[in-house]
């Protein structure tokens, strides 16, 4: 397998976990504020706390950019993304996750109905 095809499938498969990821983080915000359950979300909570524990084991960074990196990818081009789209993906999704789990939290205590 040449290099730029190593680099295009690791590019390819970010891109598809990182859409994935935020479709979860969303979702479980969307329940957080309206109050929506059902399969779809104990899905999203589960991808959501793997992503988590994937983020913290790895030093809070993305271990497939280190995986797109060491294939070739220039800094910013670990995904089919612009670079601009994803530069805060961690200061954007961190803070939503947390919120979403708070917001979570608050309607199954009661405190919002």
């Amino acid at each position: 397998m040449t290099d730029a095809r190593r680099l295009a499938l690791v590019r390819a498969a970010h891109t598809v976990i990182y859409v994935v990821m935020a479709s979860s983080v969303f979702a479980v915000f969307y329940a957080g504020v309206f109050g929506a359950s059902g399969p779809w979300l104990w899905t999203a909570l589960g991808l959501v706390a793997i992503e988590t524990v994937v983020f913290v084991s790895s030093g809070m960074k993305c271990p497939m950019t280190a995986m797109a990196t060491k294939a070739g990818a220039k800094p910013g081009a670990d995904t089919f993304f612009p670079e601009r789209i994803t530069r805060h993906t961690l200061a954007f999704f961190g803070p939503l996750i947390g919120v979403s789990i708070a917001l979570l939290a608050a309607r199954w205590l009661g405190i919002l109905h």
